[in-house]
């Protein structure tokens, strides 16, 4: 089956599990307070879980040797998407939207959305991909990505909210941990105990030569894979949860709605692949792994956090609400075509 075929599948189960969020947030089965507690309970217990497990399992001194770029290009990604927003905003948004226009245009959805994609194209080594790029997207996002919504002005008590990001301290941990020689083994134990992946016997021989302390930090690693893998599930409830909250009663078309649509999901990706493409021309070719990441990421709609940042910065928040919801429908089909294009083109 064609990966792009893959990926289609793949959005419009998503796309289901989302629709379920966001009916039970409609139905009241979750309400406000909810949304926001599960929102929490992704970003602060489930995704650092799945973070540290994922770190664990594909990360060694050679990959990580290897793929020391990889935060670059996430936050590369949200840089290009800095430049269109200022590059478009004179088009489509009035002096009152425009801070609003460049974030939106600027901030895509970078974890939440492309982690069950590239899980379905890559694997783990693309889970791990995504998950090492979004360490720069981090450090974009509360540096420039706050700064302009902010009319350009820094705000330095965005910088606390990077350094205490859950994300990034799982990513530092779980890297720290996996370097260290013996976490493998632990690893494994630990991953035959939750899957069953090796015969009753064999578990047997293997609980009998490992000490007290290696069956008990097995225990402990299986217990964090399983929070790890509530992520993707719950964070598609949330989503679609969090769009069932935001009020987008006003469908009348407008400019900057337009023009974050036709920025975010167009113009973004285009510009990705055109400097993916001259990058490997001029320089050296990005590997196809990092490189479609890169592209998928570029590709996603407004992120759904991004009306949480223009409540709390002063932006248009009605803007971010209905720049989410479209963006988030329209994707459904733009993705799977640039995926198309990008392995019909080789590109």
């Amino acid at each position: 089956m064609p990966g792009w075929l893959s990926v289609l599948l793949k959005i419009l189960a998503m796309f289901l599990v989302i629709l379920v969020g966001w009916v039970a947030r409609r139905r009241g089965y979750l309400n406000a307070e909810t949304t926001r507690t599960l929102s929490r309970f992704v970003v602060d217990i489930t995704m650092p879980a799945l973070i540290i497990t994922q770190m664990l399992r594909t990360v060694d001194a050679r990959t990580l040797a290897a793929d020391w770029y990889l935060p670059l290009l996430g936050g590369g990604v949200l840089v290009l998407g800095n430049l269109v927003g200022l590059l478009t905003a004179p088009l489509f948004a009035r002096n009152g939207k425009r801070n609003t226009f460049i974030f939106l245009a600027m901030i895509a959805n970078w974890v939440y959305l492309p982690l069950p994609i590239v899980q379905t194209l890559y694997g783990d080594e693309g889970v791990r991909m995504l998950l090492l790029t979004n360490v720069g997207s981090q450090l974009i996002l509360w540096t420039l990505g706050v700064w302009a919504l902010r009319g350009g002005r820094p705000d330095l008590s965005s910088l606390k909210n990077l350094v205490t990001n859950p994300g990034l301290i799982a990513t530092a941990v779980g890297i720290l941990i996996a370097l260290i020689p013996a976490s493998h083994n632990v690893m494994k134990l630990g991953e035959m105990l939750a899957t069953g992946g090796a015969p009753v016997g064999e578990l047997k021989g293997i609980a009998a030569h490992a000490g007290m302390g290696t069956l008990l930090v097995s225990a402990f690693y299986t217990a964090v894979k399983f929070a790890g893998d509530m992520t993707i599930p719950l964070s598609l409830i949330m989503t679609g949860a969090q769009l069932g909250e935001l009020e987008v009663a006003d469908h009348r078309p407008s400019m900057p709605l337009a023009g974050i649509i036709t920025a975010r999901l167009a113009i973004a990706p285009v510009l990705a692949i055109a400097l993916g493409w001259t990058i490997g021309r001029l320089w050296a070719p990005i590997p196809e792994e990092p490189r479609v990441v890169t592209y998928i990421i570029a590709c996603m709609p407004v992120a759904i956090s991004c009306s949480l940042f223009t409540d709390r910065f002063g932006g248009d928040t009605s803007l971010a609400a209905r720049g989410i919801f479209y963006s988030t429908l329209f994707s459904i089909f733009t993705v799977p075509l640039v995926l198309y294009v990008i392995q019909t083109f080789h590109l």
